[in-house]
């Protein structure tokens, strides 16, 4: 989530930078307007703060001088400034959460070098590694050769669960799981990472740390309890809050 005194202050700047990326500036907006309040409600609140600390030794001193009754009249003015004050610190929350709110929905800033473009076409291409192979005769789509060999099962998956599911037998699992030891076995013994197995189910918390919540809310498979508990949608979401 991007810095809330870094948007304040900068508040043009990061206008322009969401532009680019074809951000609406209604978030912004509306950001600022929720700081505007909430720097109005400080201020009258410093000022009823100030006022209530006032009335308060002129009520000692007209104690002091025997004077109840305007030291009554006077009490029942500090308290109404207390109510009043109360109110403002309740608004200022709400401010505050409504620009926290904001801030949770808006992207990161593109950095500088990031070529301004309108679709792919506009990428740069940094380098490239290998070369690319050329073949004698028309490749297959993997589609068609994982069907033709029986090892990729595209319309069972959807039946069991939906489109763009799949079910990968022999080979095809026996491949799939290769895979997944190959990378764990080469970057924990060769490259210093250590496994870890994180619990697949995470709380509301987590998912805002790590960016999916609240944006992808729909997206996400929801427990039906009270506990907030979310399935994670990658190992990005246990292991960057581990």
């Amino acid at each position: 989530m991007l810095d809330l005194n870094y948007v304040r202050d900068n508040l043009d700047s990061v206008r322009a930078a969401l532009a680019q990326r074809s951000m609406p500036a209604t978030a912004l907006d509306d950001f600022a307007r929720a700081d505007a309040e909430r720097r109005r409600v400080i201020a009258e609140s410093d000022q009823l703060n100030a006022e209530r600390n006032t009335a308060s030794r002129e009520i000692g001193a007209l104690m002091k001088d025997g004077k109840r009754e305007e030291a009554d009249a006077r009490r029942k003015a500090v308290n109404e400034l207390k109510e009043r004050i109360a109110d403002l610190d309740r608004n200022r929350e709400e401010a505050e959460t409504r620009m926290r709110e904001l801030l949770s929905t808006l992207p990161n800033i593109p950095h500088e070098s990031v070529p301004v473009g309108a679709d792919e076409s506009a990428n740069v291409e940094v380098r490239r590694w290998g070369t690319k192979p050329e073949f004698d005769f028309e490749p297959k789509d993997h589609v068609d050769l994982g069907n033709a060999l029986g090892i990729l099962d595209l319309e069972r998956a959807t039946k069991i669960t939906g489109a763009r599911f799949a079910i990968l037998n022999g080979a095809g699992a026996r491949l799939s799981r290769a895979l997944i030891d190959f990378m764990l076995d080469l970057h924990t013994r060769e490259h210093g990472y250590q496994e870890t197995l994180p619990p697949f189910i995470v709380n509301r918390e987590s998912l805002f740390g790590t960016g999916q919540l609240p944006k992808f809310e729909e997206d996400l498979f929801k427990l039906e309890d009270d506990r907030g508990f979310y399935l994670i949608p990658t190992a990005e979401v246990p292991v960057t809050n581990y």
